[in-house]
């Protein structure tokens, strides 16, 4: 797992501005030149100049580089570790008065805009930043809803397109079928040329620059006149609620779960947790699906599950053995905190007379914009 900031000094001054973002950044690495290494905070480690061999060894494993050197020295020693804005950290350069804080790189995907913000208050620094959509307060399209936990259906599939068609203002659609609504500010209004809308039928996908579209959908099935000129993004809005044999394979239950959501066109980026009932607590694949996938399994005794209202499938004899007359269904509604099922309960087995796997899905019911 990286570190977050590694902060670089090799001068007198540049090693006080140092010291001011150690106070505000506690977790934040000094490295620091011979020269002044005597006279840098406990735990600070040794620069080498020239920088090549630190930079060499620190460039991945931190998430944001903080120079307080000039950008073009900055820029020619970075040169050479460059790989594209998936992968590269961010670099802040810092001046040796400690004016300005100028993010250098990544300052989208690698936060170093949200980082610049944060190394400008620490000592009092005018922050410097470039990119036009943050420069001019408008929807960041790269990284829209991030912090909501939203992802990408495809980082490389018409980001530059739609990053360009926003700033420019020209006429762009914003749908969305799910996820949170404040994406954007709830009190202010959406910038310039952006529509908003619910409903991917109201809005002809001939008459925008651009769909932005937030759907836990295949759109490409669905809607694929929108799709082909469309950003995707996937919100956490799917629960999967999953009942199965004692000591199920995963491979069945992850099979399984493929097969249901093809089905049923939803996207497996979308989904935010999966539970069952508390008796499958300790089930190995269950457990296994949790952490590979890093989603959250929530458990709930037979009594919870028992008066979940929305059940479509209620049994006598699960309840016989279980204790409640629905697990999958039930489990789901009850984590997603809604009244319909997305998917009523379905069994899977990966092979004839092999271990059984059952499954419903619910989407969380998520407030629209006004």
């Amino acid at each position: 797992m990286s570190k977050t900031f590694a902060v670089y000094v090799i001068t007198k001054h540049g090693l006080e501005i140092a010291k001011d973002i150690k106070k505000a950044i506690p977790d934040a690495d000094l490295y620091v030149s011979k020269r002044h290494i005597d006279n840098a905070p406990e735990g600070s480690q040794l620069l080498s100049l020239p920088m090549g061999p630190t930079l060499e060894a620190t460039w991945k494993e931190y998430d944001c580089h903080i120079h307080i050197i000039s950008v073009g020295a900055v820029i020619r020693m970075i040169a050479k570790y460059l790989e594209n804005k998936k992968v590269d950290p961010a670099v802040i350069c810092v001046d040796d008065a400690a004016k300005f804080a100028i993010c250098a790189l990544s300052g989208h995907v690698g936060r170093g805009n949200q980082f610049t913000e944060r190394v400008a208050q620490a000592i009092d620094a005018q922050p410097v930043i470039t990119t036009a959509s943050d420069s001019m307060k408008t929807l960041t399209v790269d990284i829209l809803g991030r912090d909501l936990g939203w992802t990408l259906d495809d980082i490389d599939r018409n980001i530059t397109k739609g990053c360009a068609e926003v700033v420019n203002e020209n006429r762009v659609c914003f749908i969305q079928e799910t996820g949170e609504a404040n994406f954007w500010p709830l009190d202010k209004e959406l910038p310039k040329g952006v529509e908003y809308g619910l409903n991917l039928d109201d809005f002809k996908a001939e008459d925008y620059a651009i769909s932005l579209i937030c759907s836990d959908r295949d759109i490409k099935e669905s809607h694929p006149e929108h799709w082909d000129n469309a950003v995707i993004y996937r919100p956490k809005s799917l629960v999967l609620g999953l009942g199965c044999d004692r000591d199920c394979p995963l491979e069945t239950i992850e099979a399984g779960i493929e097969k249901f959501l093809q089905e049923e066109k939803l996207s497996i980026k979308s989904v935010k947790a999966v539970c069952s009932v508390n008796k499958k607590a300790d089930e190995k694949a269950l457990l296994e699906l949790s952490e590979k996938n890093n989603w959250p399994f929530v458990t709930y005794t037979p009594e919870e599950l028992d008066v979940v209202e929305g059940i479509e499938n209620p049994s006598e004899v699960v309840k016989k053995y279980v204790g409640t007359r629905s697990v999958a269904e039930a489990a789901c509604l009850l984590q997603a905190g809604a009244k319909k099922l997305v998917m009523p309960k379905k069994a899977f087995q990966l092979e004839e007379g092999g271990k059984n796997m059952t499954m419903a899905i619910a989407r969380i019911p998520f407030k629209s914009r006004g």
